[in-house]
């Protein structure tokens, strides 16, 4: 196959780009910006586009097909050109339908957990060598790409993603791969700019739930109740297994999981991952994969990137980073912190960066999300809110939002670089939640705090 990437240097593009040149397809690409480690990924294996920008003589009829990212715009003169020349167009889950619609298709949907649920899958899966295709959203220990493709392999696992697919395809990601076998581990509204109601949000779910092939298995967390309710109330001829928190307790600041082959002694913790394991689990079981064989594989999984993340500890101090950003996510990681470290000070810092955190009528949904820190940071930068195009927000409407009166509110980068690297750190766990970097901080900085 001869195909094109309209938007090359994406996260999830540069390494579907990467699987398919692998699998041995023609690829060449554009984009007008591109960042590491994309840049250095495709330059390794001479896919880093020559010059920047949009080049309408890269299209032609000899190309199989477009796979368009969602950077691009829908003016973007290479994408007019391809319509122009009738070259197939494929968004990138609709180029992933295509690769494994004659495979099994095993899809990981939900508000959060999604990334960490996919990435234990996998990392059972390779532990017992069990070959799959698959599309996770965060690089994992032990596997060279988010993305891996093969014509031979039967089984495809999909991290199911609810925002949009392309530029000129508004349907959510997850709706296009029509699972087999699908997990859905919670919902809690998000991205506010797509779905501007939560009722809109969850109507997304079922439409997942409603699109899995019939006869297929929904294997869901009860303990969310909308979850359970989307599920349990679909009409689609499928099979249903649900699953709840295991039991497990914390001894030392050491997570011990109680199962019928004993106490086993887990890397993560949370109650939120330990949930994920669970579900993990009934898909791995679904996959042919043992109770036993799944928890001697679980054991030694350490997490996904930048998902509750150690990046430093001593004997007074631990450093964790995490992606959260929407509101369960927050209250989910504050919370398994806290949890993990009774005795110690939780110093949870949160940065407001995308635009539903940023939003004046959503800000009301982080009530209570950092009740269980002992002191509760919030960076927000004014000048990101002015590039949203969002209305302004006061520290006021963000303090009140948080119903914490000790609530701390940085809006400049050095200010609050300033406040961490004068802490004293002692006997604390230091939690860096974002999706951002705070305005520019190194999180390589931030281990000379210990």
């Amino acid at each position: 196959m001869n195909i094109h990437f309209i938007s090359i240097g994406g996260s999830a593009m540069h390494n579907l780009a990467l699987a398919l040149h692998e699998k041995g397809d023609l690829i060449t690409g554009s984009d007008d910006a591109i960042f590491e480690p994309s840049k250095s990924r495709l330059e390794s294996k001479g896919l880093l586009p020559e010059a920047l920008g949009w080049f309408p003589q890269k299209i032609h009829e000899g190309l199989d097909a477009i796979i368009l990212g969602m950077h691009a715009k829908a003016d973007n003169p290479e994408l007019i050109k391809a319509q122009e020349l009738g070259i197939p167009i494929f968004s990138y889950p609709e180029y992933l339908y295509e690769h494994s619609k004659n495979k099994t298709r095993v899809v990981i949907g939900g508000s959060h957990g999604k990334t960490t649920i996919t990435s234990m899958i996998l990392h059972v899966l390779k532990y017992h060598n069990i070959e799959v295709d698959y599309m996770v959203g965060a690089q994992l220990e032990g596997f060279d790409r988010m993305v891996h493709l093969t014509n031979e392999n039967e089984i495809i696992v999909l991290e199911g993603d609810e925002y949009l697919s392309s530029p000129i395809d508004l349907r959510p990601k997850f709706h296009l791969y029509k699972a087999n076998i699908a997990l859905l581990s919670g919902i809690a509204w998000d991205h506010i700019n797509v779905f501007p109601t939560y009722e809109n949000y969850v109507d997304q779910f079922r439409i997942f739930t409603d699109t899995m092939v019939k006869g297929g298995m929904m294997v869901y967390n009860e303990e969310d109740k909308e979850v359970k309710k989307v599920v349990e109330e679909s009409s689609n001829q499928i099979k249903r297994y649900p699953y709840k928190t295991p039991d497990y307790t914390v001894e030392d600041g050491a997570t011990i999981l109680e199962t019928e082959e004993g106490e086993i002694p887990l890397e993560i913790f949370g109650k939120h991952n330990l949930q994920n394991l669970e579900g993990a689990r009934g898909i791995c079981f679904h996959l042919g994969v043992s109770e036993e064989d799944f928890y001697e594989a679980i054991a030694d999984f350490k997490g996904a990137s930048k998902r509750l993340e150690k990046i430093g500890e001593n004997s007074e101090t631990v450093i964790f980073k995490d992606f959260a950003h929407s509101p369960s996510k927050v209250e989910a990681t504050t919370n398994a912190v806290k949890e993990q470290y009774p005795n110690r000070t939780v110093l949870a810092c949160l940065e407001l960066h995308t635009y539903s955190s940023l939003n004046e009528e959503f800000l009301k949904e982080y009530r209570g999300s950092l009740e269980k820190a002992d002191q509760a940071v919030v960076f927000y930068s004014p000048h990101a809110v002015k590039i949203k195009r969002l209305k302004e927000v006061s520290e006021e409407q963000i303090s009140k939002a948080f119903q914490r009166d000790d609530l701390i509110i940085y809006t400049e980068p050095k200010a609050f670089k300033d406040f961490l690297f004068s802490k004293d750190l002692s006997n604390t766990a230091l939690l860096l939640m974002s999706s951002g970097n705070y305005g520019g901080l190194e999180f390589d900085e931030v281990k000379e705090l210990l």
